[in-house]
């Protein structure tokens, strides 16, 4: 997965399906694999907002894109799932190699970036910095619950080696959101170790739903807070724009509330019928291709409707991960910490590399019990 990059929907697409493939030959259960966990109240509100997303093409004024878009999700997602339930039990026999795929990735990545990207010219790839971001987001999801798979195996040098190269990588790229949810996940990795489970639960419950309920008005509570020195001082991260983008997605919001301009929309956002709605000087945003804010653009594609649903669905997910061991469960949260502010600040909310990394993600967290050394962990 740090490898492929862009082509990891694919990667995690055929390991679905070699996976299934196998567990059906193993005769491994597959019915209370694969269909039990949706018939689980996180499973029918996760089959609910899907199925509003499907619904919303009825009323999308662009179907091809919408279908275009989710013709990309969808089997992103099916590929995850199918790694994310089949996966762990065998992912403890190849967690090194993946800790040493990972670290030389992230050292060709620091290589490269030292060299002036004389490495990608030769290669006749794309000379810009920024072409590392994907393959740094991936791996910035999968580092700590893999690290946490080598300790539990009593590989603890790799594991600590494995975080500080890609730390090391991350701080060298250009990506700030890399660096902002490492620094999230990390810090809700080492704060949630020594809380209360309930307390813990609560704080990221609390900071994920805040960030969908306030997506609408955040552009406008920016503008009015943010201060100039702080623009100026992160005019690399072009803080202007991003403000200036989820106003205008956010008066788009406030014009239709409802039902949402349909599903996939935001990557030609003006030329949907809200848009018109939106005062002109706002409107040049929409055309960006996405709010840079997933909860902003769950807001603007699916309405309040939407929103609720994933609310139901981030709030049902807690409550499964309050189930897990005290190891399992603090990992899972600075998982979703450093997950939910990369999805705050960066990418498009249906990008199949992002769905395919959050699946081996979970895959790799709920390999844990199955390989530790610790008897008393459960599976």
């Amino acid at each position: 997965m740090a490898l492929a990059n862009r082509s990891s929907p694919v990667v995690v697409g055929l390991a679905g399906l070699l996976l299934l493939a196998g567990a059906a030959a193993s005769g491994r259960p597959l019915r209370a694999l694969l269909l039990a966990p949706l018939a689980t109240p996180p499973g029918v509100a996760a089959l609910a907002f899907l199925a509003w997303c499907g619904l919303s093409l009825a009323w999308s004024p662009l179907p091809g894109l919408s279908l275009r878009t989710l013709s990309e999700f969808l089997p992103a997602l099916l590929g995850a799932y199918l790694v994310a339930r089949l996966a762990p039990p065998h992912l403890g026999r190849v967690a090194a190699p993946a800790a040493w795929i990972l670290i030389a990735t992230c050292l060709y990545v620091m290589a490269d970036l030292a060299s002036g990207l004389v490495i990608r010219e030769a290669l006749g790839q794309r000379v810009a910095a920024f072409a590392f971001n994907r393959p740094l987001l991936t791996m910035m999801l999968l580092v700590g619950p893999l690290a946490l798979a080598l300790a539990a195996t009593g590989r603890r040098v790799l594991a600590a080696a494995a975080l500080a190269v890609f730390a090391a990588a991350a701080w060298r790229s250009v990506s700030g959101a890399t660096v902002l949810g490492l620094a999230a996940g990390a810090l809700a990795f080492l704060a949630l170790r020594w809380l209360p489970a309930r307390l813990g639960l609560g704080l990221t419950g609390a900071a994920l739903l805040g960030a969908l309920v306030l997506a609408p008005v955040e552009g406008d509570l920016l503008a009015r807070t943010m201060p100039e020195a702080l623009h100026q001082r992160l005019a690399g991260s072009s803080t202007r724009a991003r403000v200036a983008i989820a106003r205008s997605f956010g008066a788009a919001v406030a014009a239709d509330p409802w039902r949402g301009a349909g599903y996939g929309t935001s990557a030609r956002f003006q030329d949907v019928p809200v848009a018109e709605r939106v005062e002109p000087e706002m409107r040049f945003m929409l055309a960006v291709g996405h709010p840079h804010n997933s909860f902003l653009q769950v807001w603007a594609e699916l309405g309040v409707v939407g929103a609720a649903l994933a609310a139901l669905v981030l709030l049902l997910t807690l409550r499964a991960v309050a189930g897990l061991t005290a190891t399992a469960r603090t990992m899972a949260l600075a998982l979703l910490a450093g997950a939910g502010i990369v999805a705050f600040v960066e990418h498009g909310a249906w990008q199949a590399w992002w769905t395919a990394g959050v699946g081996a993600a979970i895959a790799w967290l709920r390999a844990l019990p199955y390989h530790s050394q610790d008897p008393t962990h459960e599976r």
